[in-house]
């Protein structure tokens, strides 16, 4: 008698094998913490560029929001780099992401349990010159979105 030759181990094999792969890949393409820290504030200043401050102001962590109204945000950044300055826009660089634990805003502010810092240098070609702003950036995590903050301690 002839038996028919079950197909059914060859499906798990290949079955197992996909499940692999695809586990894999997902792994592989798994941004890190600091490459989605980095990518946040690229975001942020990708917005600032354009002159899109009202998308920019969005990516600020609510530490920023208590010291930036939005439509005075808005209003300032537009005044102070396009009418002073004398430009209409900027290219930027960031140095390497560090993490930190314990940062804070402020002297007096709670310490934040983990951000990671970047120095955010912006270029400017304008009707006074070319110049550049070196500004250190910090990114927090809030509700599993990367938010920007800026150092305010003196």
């Amino acid at each position: 008698m002839h038996q028919k030759k079950s197909k059914l181990p060859v499906f798990l094999i290949a079955a197992v094998v996909v499940i692999g792969l695809v586990v894999l890949g997902i792994f592989i393409l798994r941004q890190s913490p600091s490459e989605q820290a980095r990518e946040a504030v690229e975001t942020f200043y990708d917005h600032e560029q354009k002159g899109e401050f009202a998308s920019s102001w969005q990516l600020f962590h609510p530490l920023m929001k208590e010291r930036f109204a939005k439509g005075h945000y808005i209003q300032d950044r537009a005044h102070v780099f396009m009418n002073h300055f004398g430009v209409t826009t900027f290219t930027y660089s960031l140095s390497d992401m560090e993490k930190i634990e314990g940062w804070s805003m402020t002297k007096e502010a709670e310490p934040i349990d983990l951000v990671y810092a970047t120095t955010v240098t912006q270029t400017y070609k304008g009707e006074y010159g070319n110049f550049a702003l070196h500004q250190d950036v910090f990114v927090a995590k809030v509700k599993e979105e990367w938010k920007v903050l800026w150092d305010y301690k003196k």
